[in-house]
């Protein structure tokens, strides 16, 4: 019983910290995502055009981010970034976090655009719509739909791998919970803590994805 108070008094009290915390961990997680959509979304498209050195370029990046940790692929952007210009620990965790999340989004976008009816985009061109017009206005708002799933999946994960950022220095939910732990000698309290904040957060991305899922084959 005195342990369960301790946690929810050591909740009540440290909950400025966190609340803090939990507001840079959302930023860096949205940043990171929104900029790893737009890379999978590029690399994906290389790897739909029939030039063979536009393949190896996408099939080395995914090959590369797929079987590199992510740990690592944090620190040599990181140090590699600040050997040439100085650059704030937000933005270089961000970059290091939508490169990685590039390379599965990658992958998501290419296998729901190719899941798509070639049909769908010889109509598109029947009607005198250009390629990239056809791809814009036909083929992507359905694989959109297609990958809302594995995409909603992808971004609960990016936002679990935020926590990495805490290697770097960075303030977020996991570097102000093994800050706190080390110096008042109670990590297992604050761990805990800082699991609360990440199954908050993953329970509303989780019902947000669904929501939109739900919206979107209403529309449909």
């Amino acid at each position: 019983m005195d342990s369960i108070l301790h946690f929810f008094e050591t909740f009540a009290s440290s909950s400025n910290v966190f609340v803090e915390a939990l507001l840079l961990t959302l930023q860096l997680a949205v940043v990171s995502l929104i900029l790893g959509i737009v890379i999978g979304l590029f690399f994906a498209l290389l790897k739909l055009t029939n030039k063979k050195v536009l393949h190896f370029i996408y099939d080395t990046y995914v090959f590369l981010i797929r079987g590199t940790p992510l740990i690592v692929q944090i620190f040599i952007l990181y140090f590699g970034i600040s050997d040439l210009f100085l650059i704030d620990k937000f933005w270089a965790a961000s970059i290091a976090l939508a490169v990685h999340n590039g390379g599965y989004i990658a992958e998501i976008f290419r296998g729901t655009i190719q899941s798509i009816d070639k049909g769908q985009t010889e109509a598109g061109r029947s009607l005198g719509m250009t390629s990239s017009m056809t791809m814009r206005r036909i083929v992507l708002p359905q694989a959109f739909r297609r990958a809302l799933p594995p995409l909603g999946n992808q971004f609960i994960i990016g936002v679990k791998d935020s926590s990495l950022a805490a290697f770097i220095s960075l303030p977020e939910l996991f570097n102000i919970a093994t800050t706190r732990g080390s110096t008042t000698f109670d990590e297992m309290t604050y761990l805990l803590i800082v699991a609360v904040y990440y199954l908050a957060l993953v329970a509303v991305l989780t019902i947000g994805v669904k929501l939109l899922e739900n919206k979107l084959s209403v529309s449909e």
